[in-house]
């Protein structure tokens, strides 16, 4: 492929990571709705590495992280 390096490594990383068994979490969120979100092996170990920590169930973990606030600096940056 003729494309510039920063795609070719988005590419490469995008089919590494669909390589990658993916691990599902549910959860409700603050609003009683049910939620499941899917991880990958990444992510799946750090959200553990937390939930062990605090001793909570990662759903549980999810649940408590979705009440806080995003900070005024994450919403001018996604803007």
């Amino acid at each position: 492929m003729n494309l510039p390096d920063d795609e070719q490594a988005f590419l490469r990383d995008l089919v590494k990571t669909s390589r990658q068994k993916i691990h599902h979490v549910k959860w409700v969120d603050r609003d009683g709705t049910d939620r499941q979100t899917a991880l990958t092996q990444a992510e799946a170990v750090r959200l553990n590495t937390i939930a062990g920590r605090l001793k909570i169930s990662k759903g549980e973990l999810l649940r408590q992280a979705a009440h806080v606030p995003v900070s005024a600096q994450a919403r001018t940056e996604e803007a």
